[in-house]
């Protein structure tokens, strides 16, 4: 039985897809792999044979996506392969990536939330989403919040290595009031909330910003691991679950997870 030409272009048009799903297939395992791999490591990778992977790698060789050592004879990615990531790089930006998750944990928890990055004075607050009814408070996109007495500012302190941004919360405890100082523990305030931040994964605020106001805040991490934006959520106090397996803590991380991962983080952020 012949094979009507229409047949014939479906089949091949299929053929070209499976190819190119391979491929990046291929491509993906060289990535979780490191960048580098052997061909049996890559093939075991896809579930795959090694002589069928080959034909895949000699392809994305041939395409500058791939390059193979002539040292070890391992594949790894090579220009093509560096030039896509660093367009991905280019196109990571927090406060567009989470302009999902700040929805979601507004339609679904009813509370304010919001991404902040540290700037020159501060942490930063560049995204708000609030629910029908806010929280009065005056916080806005562009307030600079404090690093020491907002959950914001918390985070940033945990996790940034800058030594500015500890300067930052040196300087706020030295001109803080004596009843502000009180609300922190021990003979080293600042590291001791740095550890404590970093041990929890998160940090929380109860009353210590804003009268009448609580928040949870967790951390975004870029590709490097380095924390590049805080996710936060605040509400009344009294009304706002600050317990860590309450409604609100475990959807907050999981969000900022979502964004850590989509701005390339392969570690945990908590």
């Amino acid at each position: 039985m012949t094979t009507s030409p229409s047949t014939a272009r479906v089949a091949d048009r299929r053929q070209r897809v499976q190819s190119a799903e391979m491929g990046l297939s291929v491509l993906k395992a060289l990535t979780r792999l490191g960048g580098a791999a052997s061909l049996t490591a890559t093939a075991a990778e896809v579930d795959e044979s090694p002589a069928k992977v080959h034909r895949y790698l000699a392809s994305l060789c041939q395409q500058g996506f791939v390059e193979q050592s002539p040292v070890n004879q391992h594949y790894y990615l090579a220009q093509e392969s560096i030039a896509i990531g660093l367009a991905a790089l280019r196109q990571c930006d927090p406060i567009r990536l989470g302009e999902a998750s700040l929805q979601r944990l507004r339609q679904a928890l009813e509370v304010t939330a919001f991404l902040a990055v540290m700037g020159n004075k501060g942490a930063t607050v560049l995204r708000m989403e609030e629910p029908t009814l806010p929280v009065t408070v005056n916080i806005r996109a562009g307030s600079v919040l404090s690093t020491l007495w907002s959950a914001t500012g918390r985070v940033f302190l945990g996790f940034s290595s800058d030594r500015l941004v500890i300067d930052m919360a040196e300087q706020e405890l030295a001109e803080a009031s004596a009843e502000r100082r009180s609300q922190l523990d021990g003979t080293r305030p600042v590291e001791q909330l740095r550890q404590q931040v970093r041990a929890r994964g998160w940090a929380m605020a109860n009353d210590s910003l804003l009268k009448g106001i609580s928040a949870l805040a967790a951390p975004v991490f870029d590709a490097t691991g380095n924390v590049c934006a805080c996710l936060t959520t605040l509400g009344a106090t009294g009304g706002f679950d600050l317990r860590p397996d309450g409604a609100i803590c475990p959807a907050l991380l999981q969000e900022a997870r979502l964004i850590s991962r989509a701005m390339g983080y392969q570690g945990n952020p908590g």
